[in-house]
């Protein structure tokens, strides 16, 4: 499996901003709009996932909203294979199947298309997404592609905030990817 020397993980660390105390104090948010906007950093990314995941004979991309249509809709394009959105409650125009997950205080969903994977049997499906942090919502993902014909094969994440256990979350219901670990 293709994976990046130290270098190159670097080099993709160094093109995200990392901004203090937003959106609250004690908090060291990871801005991807500075990778996005750079067209190097993002081709070098782009061009690192369609070698890592070119021989996976994946049937589907999915990409959870909104950061993870970005990643997920440029690899479909570059891989040849359908995308498909994860969504918030209420924006997708079809039939949809939901999965709620914890918050710290309440309960969020998310939801696909009950059809997006139905023309293929056992889908192969690589879910995509920019960060993980505690998990809920890829958790909440991997189960709605995995409600479908379909079979969710790696989680794929730009960043994992390792102390905040997502990916220790989610390592039981399928592979997991992460490209950086800060």
């Amino acid at each position: 499996m293709h994976k990046l020397t130290k270098d190159e993980e670097l080099y993709l660390l160094n093109s995200i901003r990392t901004i203090k105390d937003f959106p609250k104090p004690g908090i060291l948010f990871r801005d991807i709009t500075t990778l996005l906007n750079n067209k190097d950093a993002f081709n070098f990314l782009m061009n690192h996932l369609e070698k890592r995941y070119k021989n996976y004979n994946l049937d589907f991309i999915a990409g959870i909203e909104s950061r993870g249509f970005i990643f997920g809709a440029a690899l479909s394009a570059k891989l040849e294979v359908p995308f498909v959105p994860i969504r918030k409650p209420k924006k997708l125009p079809h039939i949809t199947i939901s999965q709620k997950y914890s918050l710290e205080y309440g309960i969020d969903e998310v939801q696909i298309h009950i059809d997006a994977f139905s023309h293929i049997k056992d889908a192969k499906v690589l879910l995509i997404d920019d960060l993980i942090a505690t998990g809920g919502t890829a958790k909440a993902s991997i189960q709605l592609i995995n409600q479908t014909n379909a079979k969710c094969i790696e989680a794929c994440f730009l960043i994992d905030l390792k102390n905040l256990g997502g990916s220790n979350e989610i390592k039981n219901m399928t592979e997991i990817y992460s490209i950086l670990e800060v």
